[in-house]
């Protein structure tokens, strides 16, 4: 390759450092100023990245518990041959302090069922994609549910412009003044996730519950209404995208061959998080490639080498469900110049899995005495599984 022409793109002030020190001196400078639009060309499903060949080796302490265990990965490098990551993941028990389940029984004086926190088991991973770190956590409860977490951190990506004040800005607004002659600019984050659930077995369904409004009749009731729930088994792959908020529903894989002794199909529900739709026109190049964001849901049938919508039947097969959350990101001073972690996720959860409450078991934390932690001479007790704080 041979250079025939160069141009200096820094036109306007660099960000000034005063007072945003952290590691001032690695800091890349600020993200494109006014020059002529460069377009890349990738292939569809290439992608400019790759999470795992992004994902970066754990620390002790730094990114996880002192009691975790740590594993090795390996990704496809770009000759085919496995790369090693070493201690890419870490596997830890969780005591959030979170109540797995309570109850006071109110009716019966002095009767107390007590509370039983919340032991879980988590898979951690890190992968820093550009300026980015995204922080991927994999929960597995008690109860059977597995709860799914991103948190987003890093340097945020800014621009440099001349602006030193917000008074000075009239042209169209595609950020927000974080500093001196530097613009945290409006983008987004989608991520989605590849959920091969097998409930019970490959052959399952994709059914949604929808909830619709009931009037009251033949006076049976002084209500004037109540709610119930209408289910649907989706026959084909197109049926099964759902645009979630636009209708209220449960979405739920089943196990059509399989039923608790009640007679109620073995399912597991997905629980969204926060909801987010691409606010990106459908001609716009980056929305056509990433069309995807269009649907927040996706059944499609397993096929090795065939990942694409083409409206197969998907009733009682082995289907996979694709979700994709998302975060329309708005920069704030605060963000500036590392971010404070912003998290969101979501959660699968047994429905009708088990003939019963799973954790029913669960035997309650013991109270451990231990002395010289107050300045009373009692003591003090602490009750979460017997663990003192550090």
């Amino acid at each position: 390759m041979k250079i025939i022409e160069y141009s200096d793109r820094f036109t306007v002030l660099v960000a000034k450092a005063r007072g945003t020190e952290y590691r001032a001196a690695k800091r890349k400078p600020p993200f494109g100023p006014p020059l002529k639009g460069v377009a890349t060309v990738q292939p569809d499903g290439s992608g400019e990245f790759g999470f795992g060949l992004f994902a970066v080796s754990l620390e002790p302490i730094n990114d996880c518990p002192a009691h975790a265990v740590f594993m090795d990965g390996y990704y496809a490098g770009q000759d085919g041959k496995p790369v090693k990551i070493s201690n890419v993941f870490c596997i830890f028990e969780k005591h959030a302090g979170n109540v797995l389940w309570r109850h006071t029984e109110t009716g019966i004086p002095g009767e107390v069922f007590g509370t039983i926190f919340l032991t879980s088991l988590v898979v951690k991973m890190v992968s820093t994609v550009g300026n980015y770190d995204y922080i991927i956590d994999w929960e597995f409860k008690p109860s059977g549910s597995i709860k799914v977490e991103v948190g987003l951190t890093g340097i945020l990506e800014v621009k440099g412009v001349s602006y030193t004040h917000t008074n000075q800005i009239k042209d169209d607004v595609y950020g927000t003044l974080l500093a001196d002659n530097t613009v945290g600019v409006y983008h987004d984050h989608f991520l989605t996730y590849y959920l091969d659930l097998d409930v019970d077995g490959e052959a399952n369904s994709f059914v949604k519950n929808k909830l619709e409004t009931r009037r009251v009749t033949n006076n049976i009731s002084l209500r004037k209404s109540y709610w119930t729930i209408i289910s649907e088994t989706v026959k084909t792959e197109l049926d099964a995208r759902i645009q979630l908020c636009l209708t209220q529903e449960e979405l739920v894989m089943v196990n059509p061959n399989k039923k608790t002794k009640l007679g109620n199909r073995l399912s597991y529900r997905l629980i969204p998080g926060s909801v987010t739709n691409s606010l990106l026109s459908n001609d716009d190049y980056p929305q056509i490639r990433g069309a995807f964001t269009n649907y927040n849901v996706w059944t499609l049938l397993i096929k090795v080498l065939d990942k694409l919508c083409r409206n197969r039947k998907i009733e009682n097969k082995d289907i996979v469900l694709w979700y994709t959350m998302g975060f329309h990101h708005v920069p704030c001073q605060e963000d500036f110049p590392i971010m404070p972690t912003l998290s969101g996720g979501f959660e699968l959860r047994p429905t009708n899995f088990f003939e019963r409450n799973p954790v029913l078991k669960t035997r309650p934390s013991k109270s451990v005495h231990w002395p010289n932690c107050t300045t009373s001479s009692g003591g003090a007790t602490w009750g979460l599984g017997g663990h003192m704080p550090s």
